[in-house]
Parts: C-alpha cells; sequence; structure tokens
C-alpha cells in the first residue's frame, strides 16, 4: 500500500507530491510522521528555523473504521527544542483522506500573514494580513469567508494570537472544539507567518477495489462494540470529567497547585454538575460516532437586567482540572469562562493552568514580586485569571514571556522548583503515585496518554518494578501501533491487537501479530532515536519535590521506589532507541 504525500515550501509557494510505502514508512500516523522527520526534519536547527516541516499525518485505517479520525502532527518542540508529537481529532483526518493525501508536510516561511487551503485539485495560499491578532473564534469565522472549499467537507486550523507571538505553550485549534495541543505547535505554525490551514476534497477511496469480503463484517461487528456496548459509553455519557469524583475520592486529584489531591466541594465541578447543569450537546469527530466532545453553555450577564450572552465552550476532563482544581476554582461556569479565554488566546489549557498554578502559589510564597506580576492571584478567585491568560498569550513583561516558555524554563531562570508541578512538562491531571509521575516525566510525549500509568498506579502490585517496566513496554507498543493507523486511544477496548490486523487484512494492508509487533518496535525505536537526536536526555529528567509530598488513598509517595523506576525507565528507553538502525 503506497501513500500519497503533499510537500508545501511556504516560502516559494510551491507543492510536490511524492509516493511512499507505507511498511517502509513506518505504517502511518507516528510512524509516518517519524519517517518523515527524519527526512526532513533539520536535528541541529531550532524549532523555529524556517525550514523545520511540521507534518500531519493519517493512516491506512483512517475512514474506514469506526474512531480511526485522529491525525498526528510530527514537528521540533519551541518547548524543549526537541522532536515532538501532538495529537488532534475533529474533521481534519477525513479531510485530508478526501482530499486524497495520507500526510502533509509544511515548510518554510510565508513573507506576510497567510492561509494555506489545500484540496483535491489545488493548492492556494491565501494573504490573509486582516486576521494578525484576531482570536481563535474570530479568525474561523473570517476563515469560512476565505475558503473555496464549502461547508461540510472541510477542516479549519487556526491560530491566536499567542501563536503569533511565538509562545511556546500555544496551541493549533482545529475545528473550534480541537486540538494539536501541549509543546507549542502553535508557535511553530505562527514562526511560519501561517495563520490558518483549510483542508478537504471530493476524491474518494474505493472500499470495494480495495478492502476484503470481510471488511463489512468487520466493521459491524466493531460498530457494535463502540455503540451498544460499555466499551466507550463513558465517553459519551458524562465524558472525560466522570473522572473528577472518582479521582478526588481516592486523593489523586491535584488542587491548588497540587498542595492537596482531594477536595469536598469536588461536586461543584464534577461530570455530573457539568451534565445536569451545563450541557448543551455532545458532538463527535467526522467518521467517529461515539461523540465525546460535550459542549457546555457559558451564560453571562452584560447588563443591569436580565440580559444575558451566551456561549458553547467545549470541556473535558483535563481543563477542569488544569482551569478548576489545580486554581482552587470550584464553580463549573467560572471554569467555562476560563477556558473560554484559553481557547480564544489559542492556549494550551493544561499547560495554562499548571503555569497560573505555580505563579498563584509562588506569590504567596514571595518568590515573586506584586512588580513582576502585575497582578493579585489568589486560589479559588477566578476574577484575575483571565487578565493572566491574557498575558501569557500576549506577554506585556519579561516575566510572562518566560512563563509562556513553560514551567521547565521558569524555574531555571525564577526559582520556585519545589512546588513547580512539572514531569517534562505542566502535569496532567493524576497524582495518582511513582508510576505515573515518571511516565509523564520520561514519555515520549510527557503526556498522561503515552502510557496510562495512572491506571497501574491503582494496582496491587503498583511498586514491582519489573511488572511497571513490562507495563510500560506493553502499552507504549500497543499505543505508539494504534496512533500510527491512526485510532483514537479511547477505542482501545474496541481494537485489540488482533482486531488491528484484522483491520489492515481488510484494507489490503497485510501483516501479522509478530509482524505487526516488530513494526510498533520500530516506530517505538525511531520516535526515541528523534528524541534522542534532537537533545533528549532521560537522565537529565528532574522530578520535583512536590511529587514526594503527594500522599494519596495508598499513603504517601515512595521515593525510592520512585527513583528506581526513573532510573530504569531511562534504560529501557535507550534500549528501545538502540533497537534498529534507519
Amino acid at each position: 500500500m503506497f501513500a500519497k504525500i503533499l510537500i508545501i515550501d511556504l516560502t516559494s509557494q510551491k507543492a510536490s507530491i511524492e509516493q511512499i510505502d507505507l511498511k517502509e514508512g513506518l505504517l502511518g500516523g507516528s510512524g509516518l510522521a517519524a519517517s518523515l522527520y527524519l527526512k526532513y526534519g533539520l536535528f541541529e536547527e531550532p524549532a523555529f528555523h524556517p525550514d523545520q516541516p511540521l507534518i500531519f499525518t493519517i493512516g491506512p485505517l483512517t475512514g474506514a473504521f469506526p474512531m480511526m479520525s485522529k491525525v498526528v502532527l510530527g514537528f521540533k518542540s519551541p518547548y524543549h527544542e526537541q522532536y515532538a508529537e501532538s495529537h488532534a481529532g475533529g474533521r481534519l483526518a477525513l479531510a485530508l483522506r478526501f482530499a486524497g493525501y495520507l500526510g502533509l508536510v509544511v515548510k518554510g516561511k510565508a513573507k506576510g500573514l497567510t492561509t494555506l487551503e489545500i484540496s483535491d485539485q489545488e493548492v492556494n495560499f491565501h494573504s490573509t494580513p486582516f486576521l494578525k491578532e484576531e482570536d481563535v473564534f474570530s479568525t474561523g469565522k473570517l476563515l469560512r469567508r476565505v475558503s473555496t472549499i464549502p461547508s461540510g467537507k472541510r477542516s479549519i486550523l487556526r491560530i491566536g494570537p499567542a501563536g503569533e507571538n511565538l509562545v511556546p505553550t500555544a496551541c493549533i485549534n482545529v475545528d473550534t472544539y480541537r486540538h494539536f495541543g501541549r509543546l507549542g505547535a502553535g508557535a511553530v505554525m505562527g514562526s511560519k507567518n501561517l495563520k490558518g490551514i483549510i483542508v478537504g476534497g471530493n476524491s474518494a477511496f474505493d472500499l470495494n477495489k480495495m478492502a476484503s469480503s470481510q471488511y463489512p463484517k468487520l466493521y459491524q461487528q466493531i460498530h457494535e462494540i463502540v455503540t451498544t456496548t460499555k466499551a466507550v459509553n463513558k465517553y459519551h455519557d458524562l465524558g472525560t470529567p466522570q473522572n473528577l469524583i472518582p479521582l478526588n475520592e481516592l486523593k489523586c486529584l491535584p488542587w491548588n497547585n497540587l498542595q492537596k489531591t482531594s477536595d469536598p466541594d469536588i461536586t461543584n465541578i464534577s461530570g455530573e454538575h457539568f451534565a445536569k447543569h451545563l450541557l448543551l450537546r455532545q458532538v463527535a469527530c467526522a467518521g467517529c460516532p461515539v461523540g465525546c466532545i460535550h459542549i457546555g453553555l457559558l451564560r453571562e450577564q452584560f447588563g443591569e437586567e436580565h440580559e444575558f450572552l451566551y456561549h458553547q465552550v467545549a470541556y473535558d476532563y483535563e481543563p477542569i482540572f488544569a482551569l478548576g482544581s489545580m486554581l482552587g476554582i470550584k464553580s463549573a461556569s467560572a471554569v467555562l469562562k476560563l477556558l473560554e479565554e484559553v481557547e480564544k488566546m489559542g492556549l494550551d489549557a493544561i499547560s495554562t493552568g499548571v503555569i497560573l498554578a505555580y505563579i498563584t502559589e509562588g506569590l504567596e510564597k514571595k518568590v515573586f514580586t506584586q512588580e513582576q506580576v502585575l497582578l493579585e492571584l489568589k486560589f479559588s478567585e477566578p476574577a484575575n485569571y483571565l487578565q493572566a491568560i491574557r498575558y501569557l498569550a500576549m506577554p506585556p513583561n519579561k516575566f510572562w514571556r518566560d512563563a509562556g516558555k513553560g514551567l521547565n524554563w521558569m524555574i531555571k531562570h525564577h526559582g520556585g522548583e519545589d512546588f513547580a508541578c512539572v514531569l517534562g512538562q505542566e502535569m496532567a491531571g493524576y497524582a495518582t503515585g511513582e508510576n505515573y509521575f515518571v511516565a509523564q516525566a520520561l514519555g515520549f510525549r510527557h503526556s498522561h496518554l503515552d502510557l496510562g500509568a495512572y491506571s497501574f498506579d491503582q494496582e496491587k502490585e503498583a511498586k514491582n518494578l519489573d511488572k511497571a517496566l513490562d507495563f510500560f513496554a506493553r502499552e507504549e507498543n500497543y499505543r505508539v501501533i494504534l496512533t500510527s493507523c491512526v485510532g483514537c486511544l479511547f477505542a482501545r477496548k474496541a481494537y485489540t491487537l488482533e482486531t488491528l490486523v484484522a483491520c489492515l487484512e481488510s484494507v489490503s494492508f497485510t501483516t501479522s501479530l509478530e509482524e505487526l509487533k516488530t513494526l510498533g518496535k520500530k516506530i517505538q525505536s525511531l520516535r526515541w532515536q528523534l528524541r534522542f537526536k534532537t537533545g533528549f536526555d532521560p537522565e537529565k529528567i528532574n522530578i520535583p519535590k512536590r511529587y514526594l509530598q503527594v500522599v494519596t488513598y495508598k499513603g504517601p509517595i515512595d521515593p525510592n521506589y520512585l527513583e528506581q523506576l526513573k532510573k530504569a525507565y531511562a534504560r529501557q528507553i535507550k534500549e528501545l532507541a538502540q533497537g534498529f538502525s534507519f
């Protein structure tokens, strides 16, 4: 099976196409992005070098099976100057597929603020200087007018002021409610003078020709699993915010910059509260029957009489943790208001909340001064956090420029390492224990989704070093295969490795279970090689003191086990990187 890759140079405004064998190109998604970065990436140059590529990839199962609806973005991150990956849903995966491409490589730098439009017929470079400093929502509205691809057949990516200002915690907004978040992809897009990307098309892939006779039955089996069983039901019902009350009860939910791990007022920002009082509707990524995107109603009074504006704001567990419990905010509407501002500015929600929590505690401890911060920030008081979000996106001074670079930068230049909640990047919302802390700190994306180690922390054998390492190895191998197909990680219970083999076979990608596992190991190896070639050293990753002070339902953190696991996992990562030559 061959993939068509579109290569675009913004500097020359030229485009070209190349064909890649998917087995040699490592399947799709995560593997294909890594393979293309190996070819086009500049290992020794900074993230903002004009010719550093942004690489968007889908896979052989995109559009062919339920929940195969993600896009992988490979790039060099301005956050840590290493190779990085980000994943997003929305309509982009199917839009790329119907434009006729399994990969898009964007390099170069436009002369002025530009929007790129890609269809199955042509590539257009729209000059859009009128979008300068427009927020994400306004940009989306204006790009719908610019687009020559009709509604329903397109996906629109855009950045906000944070991306234009090259803030390393800026994200790329995808179709209003989804994002390429974490590690600063929005800033890379901004460095290229690229305000937006519009993708769509009318091409097709003929399943009658490419699929085997087993395809219809297999599709139906998977569709029934994701729509009629409890395998993914929670993601549609309450969604990921269902996690808030259980984690709070387990004393694993970070509050007030992780100064505590539970609070009796959790019900006010719980998934149940959002669903009962604020949920408007659930929507889905294109090609997914689940509908895990929960849209909340933000209602604001703007006059003395009963006059209201209303806004629709998407919410999930991680944004509620970051802009809710981490800041001590106990009002669901206040969380939505903060989240809306983060969306408008084009910032990563997790990084934003965790950075603001760190600054708030730094003010309490007098590590930072009022003159530096320009605001009075206090846990549980949301008002000034709105302005702080704007300061992150449009920095008024050096302190806020540094803050937007993330906590690793801040603790080196401003102090506060003891209470910084950073595990490679700003932590996700799981204070579950040693396995998770090590997994995010050293994991490939510094993401809770790399290994899902928060679940292993809850096992009886959570402090068995050998079993933890085995869990890490199996989970990374499985997840990188799924994200190369390219499937949503919420689909894990629907897609075993055996099922993925059958799915690939049904669309003419011939493989066996052992071959697929080996292919996964090759992808793991290449991705880690790219990290090491761009400066990653797991032995230099520090886990701040704050994590050693955490107490969960299992008791205090075991610093000896944490350190042993950290060293052992660092060795495992190095072995993975050395497994294959490319």
